[in-house]
């Protein structure tokens, strides 16, 4: 047995090519804070601020961005407890099961032992030398894991309910890994978690957890990782159990081909590393295996990168003498350049403390540094293009030519006002992405930023280009998930937090800007960093305030939940005048209502979870004309308006749009279709503005759009025959200057009311013709059980629920669409499982001579198109029906007509349960 001090420097003997296992952790009797704060300054306050760039690259290259990503209770909080106490963050291993752990802080996290919101964390690894901040030479022949590196991690949910929460962390990551359960494999939350990070073509690596569990099966999930997750699997590790049949002891690493045995009940900081020789004499069924290993993944990278086939062929086509610096080269080539579809694979235990140094060790050494990182999209002024070519000035001069190819007209469009973009974007100081904005009951509210460019100062302007508004940044901290260290600046590729923005929320742009302006110039202002949209919700409830002093506070603590979560959504009923909160699912409105309640401290109570339908149309209007005509507020306001309602045909709103047509937009699942004949729109060589001589002074053509489509919109708010809101209908407005406008007494407030009142009327006209019907949510789902439960399973869904059974065992919609529900037709091909190498599962033959179903504990995957109404508490039943091992993830598919009886049982429901 090798056994490192605890408070020492490892031996020389424990540092090996590939595998840097530090077993000591970093400090000594100084206080947790002082750690963190030596760790993150270095002893130099302003380790973060521009005043040391000469530090910044080395830095930058010596830093990664990582996030956990998995399907719920694969272990990925256990295994985030244990990298902060490897790295010396920690003194003590936090526990889910107690609440003692640092990344799940948050009270409704520790009472209910899950992932509710996403924490980021700074910690250092390997600890030693480097990790003050120091500029260290590397020396090339080892890997990068011999020299300290800074990893911004961030512990994402594993449950449904919460995939906004995933998809807006994921977004600023450079790298990811991916978590599997080595009893469950591939589960149906990890395939919907791998194709949000493939959106954003986010370099991974897999570990497989729990492996200490009985039924665990390394083997079977890997080639579960080529066939559900379309990738070749690069078995980096294998299991070692003890005997072979035994109990999990520990990997074999086949890129440096020793083993690590770990000693059962230990923390994991005494390690027993035996090289191939004397694996050979202790476990010689291991050394072999560890062989085919070795052959396997050298032949597979030799497939995917040209480099190992030389090194291959230098060493005498050895495959055991190719060097362990080569083979990680190669791996991180190929994590790199995702095209080859290689994605290494390691093996551990976290709760029992084994395999996870390895696993940070391989962090460091593959995943990619922010300049190695894909080059995040950006858009600016509806153009679409790399960071990079935003910061040459590219990509502004492409939206300038863009904006002057698409002037009508003969007259072109006079030069931008931003006349030389590469001066504009030299004066830009940084750019960042506002991606969760958190309400701390002690700081305030807390706007965590990935600064993608430039460097974000204490104290500068921030420009927020989604609102078109400007705020201070009064002070900067580095997280370490509930405590904090207060810096001057955040550089390029770091992840850090804003304090004191007052407007800002998740999902926004922001930018500071040279020069006294608060604002920077066109097209800039414009500027989209990874835009992500939002979900549509399926669950409403009401919020009602105890008392009528309190509806303000009530009001206030929900515009905060909305700036932390914009999945959620407030309405106001217009009939009973109650406050609506809408959300994703049953507990992500469980958990609004606990920090409403409890952390915001809202006196207010809320209402059974309800369903959000819609309604829709069953054929066309006639075209009907209201006038609107009436004194608001002492002035005169006038204006007329034709609209026509009828369901969407299935074509795109683009295909009918005409000369005449001034806006065609799909919203909130309905199309709006504004026409003005006759109006000649030109374009004024002044400033390349839309005008029309029919319009009335103080009216331009950009108002009018506004004004027409809210009115249309807030008519489509409330069906004319259930009261749901419309959806899948196509609403066209034709507006006749000669009738409609009326001089000034037209205003927008005019135009938005003849809208309003035109739509309305359309829609009750529908009522004496085709009429309506009521359209309920259709939900994706994917259920796991075994194979013993799957008959019961499959009845209850076609028959009990009104279920369609789409297929078994191979999912489709949820790699067919991605979490807003958008098709994606670029899957990748299949992968032969001949191809793929796993080593063999210890427990996966029965003995001889005895009749064991091996089909009975084998895991099964139901795809079906359930209504949402049937899903609702449906868990419970779920676990009965499977003696508690079934699981279930669903997302939106689309919205469906209602059968006439299934229209009128839930009518029935809602007019006498509620």
């Amino acid at each position: 047995m090798v056994a490192a001090p605890l408070l020492r420097r490892p031996q020389a003997g424990w540092k090996s090519v590939g595998s840097t296992l530090y077993t000591t952790r970093a400090g000594s009797v100084r206080s947790a804070l002082q750690v963190k704060i030596a760790q993150l300054t270095g002893g130099h306050p302003r380790f973060f601020s521009t005043a040391v760039s000469r530090w910044q690259t080395d830095t930058l290259d010596r830093t990664r961005n990582i996030g956990i990503i998995a399907h719920i209770d694969a272990g990925k909080t256990t295994t985030t407890e244990r990298m902060l106490f490897y790295s010396g963050f920690t003194r003590r291993i936090g526990d889910v099961d107690e609440g003692s752990t640092v990344t799940d802080f948050l009270p409704a996290e520790r009472a209910r032992g899950i992932t509710i919101q996403s924490a980021a964390i700074t910690f250092h690894w390997p600890p030693g030398e480097g990790a003050d901040g120091q500029q260290v030479d590397r020396d090339p022949n080892l890997p990068r894991s011999a020299v300290s590196h800074t990893i911004n991690l961030i512990d994402t949910p594993g449950h449904a309910d919460f995939t906004f929460e995933v998809l807006r962390s994921l977004r600023i990551l450079d790298g990811a890994v991916c978590i599997l359960d080595g009893v469950a494999g591939v589960e149906a939350q990890t395939e919907q978690v791998w194709h949000q990070a493939s959106t954003y073509n986010i370099p991974r690596i897999i570990y497989v957890n729990k492996l200490d569990r009985d039924g665990a099966a390394f083997g079977r999930t890997v080639r579960e990782v080529s066939s559900r997750l379309a990738v070749y699997p690069a078995v980096c590790q294998i299991p070692w159990f003890d005997g072979g049949n035994g109990a999990f002891v520990g990997v074999a690493d086949a890129v440096n081909l020793q083993g690590l045995r770990y000693k059962a009940g230990d923390d994991g900081r005494s390690v027993k590393m035996l090289n191939l020789e004397q694996l050979e004499t202790e476990e010689p069924s291991l050394a072999q295996e560890l062989r085919r290993a070795r052959i396997a993944l050298v032949e597979l990278l030799s497939e995917k990168d040209d480099a190992i086939v030389e090194e291959f062929f230098e060493c005498d086509e050895d495959h055991l003498a190719v060097s362990p610096k080569s083979i990680i080269d190669s791996l991180r080539r190929c994590v790199l350049d995702q095209s080859t579809r290689v994605i290494p694979v390691f093996a551990g235990a976290s709760f029992r403390n084994m395999g996870v140094q390895p696993l940070l060790d391989s962090v460091v050494n593959l995943l990619p540094s922010p300049p190695e990182s894909p080059d995040p999209e950006v858009s600016i002024g509806g153009v679409t293009g790399g960071l990079r070519r935003l910061l040459s000035g590219d990509l502004i001069l492409e939206q300038n030519e863009k904006s002057a190819a698409s002037v009508k007209g003969k007259k072109k469009k006079k030069a931008s006002a931003l006349t030389d973009p590469k001066d504009a974007i030299s004066k830009l100081q940084s750019c960042a992405l506002a991606f969760k904005v958190v309400n701390d009951p002690k700081r305030g509210v807390l706007v965590y930023v990935r600064v993608y460019s430039g460097s974000l100062d204490r104290n500068s302007l921030l420009f927020n280009t989604n609102l078109h508004l400007s705020e201070r940044a009064p002070r900067l901290l580095k997280m370490y998930a509930n405590d904090a260290v207060e810096v001057d600046s955040i550089p390029a590729g770091h992840i850090g937090v804003v304090v004191g923005l007052k407007h800002a929320r998740t999902g926004d742009t922001l930018l500071s800007y040279a020069g006294n302006k608060p604002t920077p110039p066109e097209p800039l202002t414009s500027l989209q960093l990874r835009p992500i949209n939002v979900p549509p919700p399926v669950f409403f409830t009401s919020v009602e305030p105890h008392s009528l002093s309190e509806e303000k506070r009530m009001h206030e603590t929900l515009a905060l939940l909305l700036r932390e979560d914009p999945s959620l959504h407030v309405s106001m009923d217009e009939e009973s005048g109650q406050t609506l909160l809408s959300g994703m699912g049953e507990l992500h409105l469980e958990i609004a209502r606990d920090r409403l309640i409890n952390d915001l401290k809202a006196k207010a109570s809320m209402g059974h979870i309800e369903i959000s339908y819609r309604e829709t149309v069953l054929g066309a209007s006639n075209a009907i004309t209201k006038t609107f005509d009436r004194e608001v507020a002492g002035r005169r306001g006038k204006a007329g308006c034709t609209a026509i309602i009828e369901p969407i045909d299935g074509r795109d709103i683009s295909d009918a749009a005409d000369e005449d047509t001034l806006l065609a937009e799909t919203v909130e699942g309905n199309q709006i279709l504004i026409r003005a004949p006759g109006l000649q729109v030109e374009h004024s060589s002044r400033n390349d503005e839309e005008v029309s001589p029919f319009l009335p002074p103080g009216l331009d053509l950009s108002s009018l759009r506004a004004a027409l489509q809210n009115g249309a919109l807030a008519a489509l708010a409330r069906g004319p025959q259930f009261t749901f809101p419309m959806h899948n209908t196509r609403t066209t407005l034709i507006l006749n200057p000669e009738e409609h406008l009326f001089g000034n007494d037209t205003t927008t407030s005019a135009l938005s009311a003849a809208a309003r009142q035109a739509t309305s009327a359309a829609l009750r006209d529908l009522l004496a013709g085709a009429g309506t019907v009521m359209m309920e949510p259709v939900m994706n789902v994917i259920i796991s059980v075994d194979e013993a439960s799957l008959g019961s399973v499959v009845h209850d869904i076609s028959s009990s629920r009104g279920g369609h059974i789409i297929s078994l065992d191979e999912e489709v919609p949820l790699s067919a669409t991605d979490a807003s529900g958008t098709p994606t037709d670029d899957n990748p091909p299949p992968i032969d499982p001949k191809r793929i190498y796993a080593p063999p599962d210890p427990f996966e033959t029965p003995s001889v001579g005895v009749e064991i179903p091996v089909s009975v504990s084998r895991p099964r995957t139901i795809t079906a198109k359930v209504p949402l109404k049937e899903m609702v508490g449906y868990l419970k039943h779920l676990r009965s029906l499977t003696a508690g091992r079934g699981t279930f993830v669903m997302s939106v598919d689309r919205f469906e007509n209602m059968s006439a009886p299934r229209q009128k049982a839930v009518l029935a429901e809602l007019r006498g349960g509620f």
